[in-house]
C-alpha cells in the first residue's frame, strides 16, 4: 500500500458531526478511529507532481491594429493522448494540459498531395463557427509529401533513455521497452542505432549498430533497469556527442529521448534546457521526445526540449499509442521533409473585423520573425498533416469580444479593391539540411460555405477544437453543449478506418 493513504472519510465526518452536536469536541483527542472492514478499499492517491506550462488564451485582435498573425507550425500531439489518459481514468483534465492545436493535429485529414516542386500542399476552407453565433472559422491545412520508406535517407538514431528510479513503474520503463520493439521493426540495414542511458550518471549501452541487427538492439533495451537519481544534462550531452560522431551527411540524424521528464539539467530550470538544446540543434541533429507515465510527469520540460530541438513530442499512454506513433506514423515523426515552417497571415479589414488563432499560444512569433532565418520554428515530416483554425468576427457583426478601437490608430480605407480576398497567407520553410528559407504565398477567397456543406475534415477538426476549448474552460465560447460537439464530430467522422475518430466521440461522452 505504498503511496496511498487509506482513510475513512464518511465514518470520520459522521463521528465529528456527532461530537459537535454533543458539544464534546474537546474529547476528540482521546478517540481512536478504527476502520470497519467494509471500508478497507477506500483510497485517496497522494497529490501528484505533474507540471504543465501555463498558457494564456489568445484574444481577438483587429486587423487594423494587428495586421499580421505569425506562428510556427506544431505537429506534436502529446496533449491529446495525455488528455485521453485523464478522461479514461475518470479524472478532471488540468486546463494547462490542454493544447488545442495538438488535439486537432492528432488526427489525419484528407488533404491532397503537393506537386513535385513543394514539400507540402496548402488547403483552406471558410465556414461558420458553431460555438459563437455569427462568427466564422478559417481552416488552413498543410499536407506533407508522402515519401516511400525506400526513398528516405539513411538514419543515424541515438536513443536517450531515462533509467532513473522514477521510471520503474509499469507504464514507464516496461512500456518503453515494449514501445521500442515496434520502432525497431521499422529500421533498415542502412540505418544505425545507438543507446545512451542516464540516471546517476550517463553511459553508452549500445554503440552504433546496424538496423538489421534487431535482436542485438532489443537485447540492449531489455537489459535496462531503473534506479538512481536523474542527471539529464549529462545524458543529453553524451547523446548529441555520439550523434555528431556518426553524423550522416544528407541523412536523418536524430535523438529519440524517452523519459517521464523528471530530470535535472544544470540548475534544473527550463531556461537551462532551452539554452542547452538551442546550442545542440546547430549540429543538424533533430530531436524526438517520448513521454511516459503519470504522477510526476513533467510535460512542460519535455515540450521545451522538443520545441527548441527542431523536433516533435508524443505522450505514450499505452501500447496502442506506441503502435500508432512509432509504427504507423514512423515516417512522419522520424523523417523531416521541411524545417522551420512558419505561417504569416494578413486579414482583409473589408471582411474581417477581428480575428484570433485557436491554440498555438506558445507557438506565436513576432511579425519580424517571419523572415528572420535565425528564428526557430516547427518541422514537417513525410506524410504529415498540420491544421490551424482562425475564429473571425466579420465586418458589421456586433460582438462583446471585439477589441476597442484605438483613437490614434484609425486607418483610412484603401482605394485598392480586394473585395474577393479574405486574407493572404504566406509560408516559409527550409529544407532539412538548409539554412535559407523558401517562401510560398496564397490568397484566400472570401467565399463562405455553410457549416453543413463544409468538408468532413472541416467539421471534425472544428469539433475537436470545440471540445478542447471546453476542456480549457475558454472564456471566449458561448455554446459549450456536449451534444452539439458530438453531433458535429459524428457528421465529420468519415474515413475512420483505424477508429480514432470514434474513440474521440466516446471521450467527449465520458468527459461529461
Amino acid at each position: 500500500m505504498t503511496q496511498k493513504h487509506f482513510i475513512i472519510i464518511s465514518f470520520s465526518l459522521l463521528l465529528l458531526t456527532n461530537c459537535k452536536q454533543k458539544n464534546d469536541i474537546q474529547e476528540m483527542d482521546s478517540i481512536t478511529i478504527s476502520a470497519p472492514a467494509e471500508y478497507d478499499e477506500i483510497a485517496i492517491d497522494e497529490p501528484n507532481s505533474e507540471s504543465y506550462a501555463e498558457t494564456e488564451e489568445s484574444s481577438f485582435e483587429s486587423p487594423k491594429t494587428a495586421p499580421l498573425s505569425t506562428f510556427s507550425i506544431d505537429v506534436d500531439n502529446a496533449s491529446y493522448t495525455n488528455i485521453r489518459r485523464f478522461i479514461n481514468n475518470g479524472q478532471k483534465v488540468p486546463t494547462d494540459a490542454v493544447r488545442v492545436e495538438e488535439m486537432i493535429n492528432f488526427f489525419k485529414y484528407d488533404y491532397p498531395q503537393p506537386n513535385e516542386k513543394n514539400p507540402f500542399s496548402i488547403n483552406t476552407e471558410y465556414s461558420d463557427c458553431p460555438w459563437n453565433e455569427n462568427h466564422k472559422l478559417l481552416k488552413i491545412g498543410l499536407q506533407g509529401k508522402n515519401i516511400p520508406m525506400t526513398n528516405l535517407p539513411a538514419s543515424n538514431l541515438v536513443f536517450l533513455i531515462d533509467v532513473s528510479g522514477s521510471m520503474s513503474e509499469d507504464n514507464k520503463l516496461p512500456l518503453l521497452k515494449e514501445s521500442m520493439r515496434i520502432l525497431v521493426q521499422e529500421l533498415r540495414p542502412k540505418d544505425k542505432v545507438a543507446i545512451v542511458v542516464y540516471a546517476g550518471s550517463a553511459g553508452v549501452v549500445l554503440p552504433p549498430t546496424s538496423g538489421d541487427k534487431k535482436e542485438t538492439i532489443m537485447d540492449a533495451f531489455d537489459n535496462l533497469n531503473a534506479g538512481g537519481s536523474t542527471a539529464g544534462g549529462e545524458g543529453i550531452e553524451l547523446a548529441y556527442k555520439l550523434a555528431a560522431e556518426n553524423f550522416i551527411k544528407e541523412g536523418n540524424n536524430r535523438i529519440v529521448m524517452a523519459t517521464d521528464g523528471d530530470f535535472n539539467v544544470g540548475s534544473s530550470s527550463d531556461s537551462d534546457m532551452e539554452d542547452l538544446i538551442e546550442e545542440k540543434r546547430k549540429s543538424g541533429v533533430f530531436l524526438t521526445v517520448l513521454g511516459y507515465g503519470m504522477g510526476n510527469y513533467k510535460d512542460s520540460k519535455m515540450e521545451i526540449l522538443a520545441d527548441k530541438g527542431n523536433g516533435n513530442y508524443a505522450y505514450i499512454d499505452n501500447i496502442q499509442e506506441a503502435n500508432r506513433f512509432l509504427g504507423k506514423e514512423f515516417k512522419g515523426f522520424m523523417f523531416a521533409i521541411a524545417k522551420d515552417v512558419k505561417i504569416q497571415i494578413e486579414f482583409n479589414p473589408k471582411h474581417v473585423q477581428a480575428y484570433r488563432l485557436i491554440g498555438y499560444e506558445n507557438r506565436r512569433l513576432k511579425a519580424e520573425d517571419f523572415k528572420n532565418d535565425a528564428v526557430d520554428a516547427g518541422e514537417l515530416g513525410s506524410g504529415h498533416t498540420v491544421t490551424a483554425l482562425y475564429e473571425i468576427i466579420p465586418t458589421g457583426v456586433k460582438s462583446s469580444f471585439i477589441p476597442d478601437v484605438l483613437k490614434y490608430s484609425k486607418t483610412k480605407t484603401e482605394t485598392i479593391n480586394y473585395n474577393d480576398e479574405l486574407a493572404t497567407v504566406k509560408f516559409r520553410y527550409k529544407k532539412p539540411d538548409g539554412e535559407k528559407s523558401i517562401e510560398m504565398i496564397q490568397t484566400i477567397n472570401s467565399k463562405l460555405v455553410g457549416l453543413q456543406s463544409s468538408s468532413a475534415d472541416f467539421k471534425f477538426s472544428v469539433a475537436v477544437a470545440w471540445f478542447g476549448l471546453k476542456l480549457k474552460e475558454s472564456k471566449l465560447i458561448t455554446n459549450t453543449s456536449v451534444e452539439s460537439i458530438k453531433k458535429l464530430a459524428k457528421s465529420g467522422s468519415s474515413n475512420d478506418d483505424e477508429g480514432y475518430k470514434s474513440e474521440f466521440i466516446r471521450l467527449v461522452d465520458n468527459a461529461k
